[in-house]
C-alpha cells in the first residue's frame, strides 16, 4: 500500500461516517450484546457499506469487523501470512448511543507484522488520522507529531480506564493517583490518537481488543509516542496479531514511560491508604 491507497482508503472512511453515522446520531436505539457491550444499527450498517466497498477495490483481502461471531473472527485469523482488514465501524458506541460526541472509526490494514496502516476518523470534530507503518503519521494530511511533554508522573495528564484494571490497581489510582489529573473518554480508537496528537501524556487501559486498538496504536507509535500493548503488567510488549484481550499501556515519552511502567509494577499489589 503507497500514499495513493491510504488517502483512497481515509476518503471512504470518512464518506461512509459522515453520511452513516451522523444522520443517525442521537436517533438510534440500542441494544446490548452478549459481552455487555452496546450495539446499534449505525455499528451493522458502517460495517456493511466499509465491507462492501473495500471488497470492491481489493477483492483479495478479506475483512474482520467487531460484529462478525466469534467463529468468523478466528477462522479469519487462521489464513496465515496474508493481509486482513481489522474494523470496528463505531468505536465508542456506548457514547453514540448516549448522545455524547466522542466516538469514531477505526480501520487497520494488517499482515503477520501488525497494522501496515491505519485510519481513524472521528466525524463529530471532522478529524482523520492516518499512519503508514515505518513511514509517518498525518492529521487531515498534516504531518502529525507526539509532544513529548513532561519526564515526571506528577506533571502529566493521563487517560486511564479504571472499570477493566485489576482492583487493586484501581483503587490505588483513584486514591492515590501518581498523575496531575485523569481522564477517561469512551473510544479506544480515539484514545491512542490523541496520545499521538499530544493531548495527554500518560495511558493505562486494559482489555483492548484488536479492532479497538490496531489503527490507533500504530497512529500513536508513528507518531511518536512509546509504548504498546502487554498480556501483563510486567510483561513484555506484544507484537503479534491476536484475538486476545491486551492492556494499552503507553506514554508521551521513554523516559515518561519507564516511570509510568515502574509505579504500576510496584503498586498494582498493594491496597491504597484510602477507605
Amino acid at each position: 500500500m503507497n500514499d495513493e491507497d491510504l488517502s483512497y482508503i481515509a476518503g471512504l472512511v470518512r464518506q461512509a461516517a459522515d453520511e452513516e453515522l451522523v444522520s443517525r446520531f442521537c436517533h438510534v436505539g440500542a441494544t446490548t450484546k452478549a459481552d455487555g457491550s452496546v450495539l446499534t444499527e449505525a455499528d451493522l450498517v458502517m460495517q456493511q457499506r466499509l465491507a462492501s466497498e473495500l471488497a470492491g477495490r481489493w477483492p483479495e483481502i478479506p475483512l474482520l469487523g467487531e460484529e462478525m461471531s466469534d467463529t468468523q473472527h478466528q477462522a479469519l485469523l487462521r489464513r496465515s501470512g496474508r493481509r486482513l482488514w481489522c474494523l470496528d465501524p463505531l468505536d465508542g458506541t456506548a457514547n453514540f448511543a448516549s448522545g455524547i460526541p466522542f466516538f469514531g472509526v477505526s480501520l487497520a490494514l494488517l499482515d503477520t507484522d501488525g497494522a501496515e496502516l491505519g485510519v481513524v476518523y472521528d466525524p463529530t470534530r471532522g478529524e482523520c488520522f492516518t499512519a503508514r507503518r515505518g513511514v509517518g503519521a498525518w492529521l487531515n494530511g498534516q504531518p502529525l507529531r507526539t509532544n513529548p511533554g513532561p519526564d515526571r508522573l506528577h506533571e502529566a495528564i493521563a487517560v486511564v480506564d479504571l472499570k477493566r484494571l485489576p482492583r487493586m490497581l484501581a483503587c490505588r489510582l483513584a486514591c492515590e493517583p501518581p498523575f496531575r489529573s485523569q481522564r477517561s473518554f469512551g473510544s479506544v480508537a480515539l484514545d491512542w490518537c490523541w496520545l499521538a496528537a499530544g493531548r495527554y501524556q500518560l495511558y493505562l487501559h486494559g482489555g483492548q481488543k484488536l479492532w479497538d486498538y490496531a489503527a490507533g496504536e500504530l497512529i500513536a507509535l508513528e507518531a511518536g509516542a512509546e509504548g504498546g500493548h502487554l498480556d501483563a503488567y510486567d510483561g513484555q510488549w506484544q507484537q503479534q496479531v491476536t484475538l486476545t484481550p491486551r492492556i494499552g499501556l503507553a506514554a508521551s515519552n521513554v523516559s515518561l514511560l519507564a516511570r509510568w511502567r515502574g509505579w504500576i509494577n510496584a503498586h498494582r499489589d498493594t491496597a491504597p491508604s484510602c477507605r
